[in-house]
C-alpha cells in the first residue's frame, strides 16, 4: 500500500517510473487502459524489453506493432485478436495456465510484477475505487506489483465483491474520461449458432447454474432458455445476453449454494446497456479467479451446466481450444477450470460447444488432431459435445463408441471420410 493518498498526475509522470527490463501488468478485457497504453507508446524510443502482461484486452494494442519490437515485448496470460500477430512471429509469447492459477502467479512471485496499470472507477467517500468490469487477475496484480498507476474513469461501473480497492493502494492516479470498449455477438448469430444453442438448451435443467462464455453460441443458447426457470449464474464472465434473462425471472439465483441469489463472475464484457446495468448494482458480486474458477468453489453448486467452445475435437474426444495447429489462437482460459468444476457438481452438465464445420466447410471434427494443436481438455474430461446436428455424450464410453457418437454430429458431407477413418484405425465399428 502507498505510505500517502496519491495525487493525481499527468500519464506522462505515472508512466516515467517504467525502465527499461521492467514487467509491467496490463488491466484487460473492457478495463483495458487504452489511453495509458497510448501514452506508454509515446516512450518507446527510451525504453527496451519492457514485458507486457496481461489476459486478453480490447482495443488497439500499438505496443503490439512490429515496429516496437525492441521496447516491448507481449507475454500474454491469454491470446487476444489485438496480441496475436506479436505472439506468433517472435515478438511475444503465451504462458499456458488455468485462469484459476494466474493469480498466484503474483502472490508467489513466480512473475514478480514491477508495474500494474489499472482501470478504476473513481474513489467513493470513502477512499474506495472499483476495479470495475474486471476484477479477475487485476485484484492479485495490485496487491503485489511494487508500483500501481490508477486510470480513474468515470465511466467505468463501480461494482461490488472484491472489486473494491482503496485509493491508498495506488501510487499514481490519471485522470480519464473515456467510454468503456464495446462487444455485442447478439446480431451475429447465424442459424448454425442458434440450432446449437437450441440444442445446449435441452440440455439445461430448471435451477441449473450456468457457466458461459463470450461469442455468438453462449448468446444463443442465453436466447433459448426463455422458457427456464430458477437458472443462476456462477461463471469467468457473462456479457449482454443474461440481461433478458434476468429481466424476465429465468435468472434468480434462488438455488445456487454459493453466493445465493447473486451472480458471481470475475469479469464482463458487453455494450453499455450492460455496463449501466452493473453499476453499483448488489445483485453482482466481483471476485478473482482463483475463487470464481476454483473447482471446489464450482462443485459446490448444484446442476452446473458448463458451456465452452472448442476449435477441433478429435474422434477420442481431445479437444483443442487455444490454437489452430501451430498457431496460438487465443488461451486455456477456464475452459478446464468449468469442465472439471461442473463435472464433480451434483447433476452437474460439462458441455462442449461447435459447429461441425469452420468458415471454409473444413470438419471440426477429424481423426486426428491439427499438428500442433494444444490439447485444453482431454479426452477423460469430457462428457457432452454439441453441434448444429446434435449431442453426443462421451463420459464413460470406449474409443469406438465416442468416434460413432461423434461422427453421428458431424457435418454430414464428412461423415463417411471420418468413418472411413475410424474403421483404419479400430478396425470395426
Amino acid at each position: 500500500m502507498a505510505p500517502t493518498t496519491p495525487t493525481y498526475t499527468s500519464a506522462e509522470e505515472a508512466l516515467s517510473v517504467i525502465k527499461s527490463g521492467d514487467r509491467v501488468f496490463l488491466h484487460g478485457s473492457a478495463a483495458t487502459p487504452q489511453y495509458m497504453i497510448r501514452k506508454l507508446v509515446e516512450r518507446a524510443d527510451e525504453l527496451r524489453n519492457v514485458e507486457l502482461v496481461s489476459i486478453s484486452t480490447f482495443g488497439e494494442m500499438p505496443c503490439a506493432e512490429e515496429k516496437y519490437a525492441d521496447s516491448f515485448y507481449i507475454n500474454s496470460l491469454f491470446v487476444s485478436a489485438n496480441v496475436r500477430d506479436a505472439v506468433n512471429s517472435g515478438r511475444g509469447d503465451y504462458v499456458p495456465i488455468f485462469l484459476s492459477e494466474i493469480p498466484q502467479l503474483f502472490r508467489l512471485g513466480i512473475m514478480p510484477l514491477d508495474v500494474a496499470i489499472v482501470h478504476v472507477s473513481p474513489p467513493d467517500r470513502h477512499g474506495y475505487c472499483s476495479l470495475g468490469v474486471s476484477v479477475d487477475i487485476a485484484r492479485e496484480a495490485v496487491i503485489n506489483a511494487k508500483y500501481v498507476i490508477a486510470q480513474v474513469n468515470p465511466q467505468m461501473p463501480r461494482t461490488h465483491g472484491d472489486a473494491l480497492i482503496h485509493i491508498r493502494r495506488f501510487h499514481a492516479l490519471v485522470e480519464v474520461n473515456e467510454a468503456l470498449p464495446e462487444v455485442d455477438y447478439s446480431s451475429r448469430i447465424t442459424e448454425v449458432e442458434r440450432k446449437i444453442g437450441q440444442n445446449v438448451a435441452e440440455l439445461v435443467e430448471d435451477r441449473a447454474t450456468l457457466q458461459m462464455g463470450i461469442g455468438a453460441i453462449p448468446d444463443a443458447v442465453l436466447q433459448s432458455l426463455t422458457n427456464h426457470k430458477g437458472l443462476g449464474i456462477h461463471t469467468e464472465m457473462f456479457s449482454n445476453g443474461v440481461l433478458p434473462l434476468i429481466e424476465s425471472g429465468v435468472i434468480t439465483n434462488e438455488h445456487k449454494k454459493v453466493l445465493r441469489g447473486r451472480i458471481a463472475t470475475a469479469f464482463i464484457a458487453g455494450n453499455r446497456a450492460l455496463y449501466d446495468y452493473v453499476d453499483d448494482n448488489p445483485l453482482i458480486t466481483m471476485h478473482s479467479t482463483d475463487f470464481v474458477n476454483d473447482v471446489t468453489v464450482i462443485k459446490s453448486n448444484n446442476n452446473v451446466t458448463a458451456i465452452n467452445s472448442a476449435i477441433e475435437i478429435d474422434l477420442t474426444g481431445q479437444v483443442v481450444s487455444d490454437s489452430i495447429g501451430t498457431y496460438q489462437f487465443s488461451g486455456v482460459g477456464g475452459q478446464m477450470d468449468f469442465i472439471r468444476g461442473a463435472a464433480l457438481s451434483k447433476g452437474g452438465k460439462p458441455i462442449i460447444a461447435l459447429p461441425s464445420v469452420t468458415h471454409r466447410g473444413v470438419s471440426r471434427i477429424t481423426p486426428f488432431l491439427n499438428p500442433g494443436g494444444g490439447v485444453v481438455t482431454t479426452r477423460a474430461h469430457v462428457h457432452y459435445v454439441v453441434t448444429e446436428y446434435g449431442v453426443a455424450y462421451l463420459y464413460g464410453k470406449n474409443l469406438r463408441q465416442r468416434a460413432k457418437a461423434l461422427i453421428d454430429i458431424a457435418h454430414p458431407d464428412h461423415r463417411e471420410r471420418l468413418m472411413q477413418e475410424a474403421l483404419i484405425r479400430f478396425k470395426n465399428m
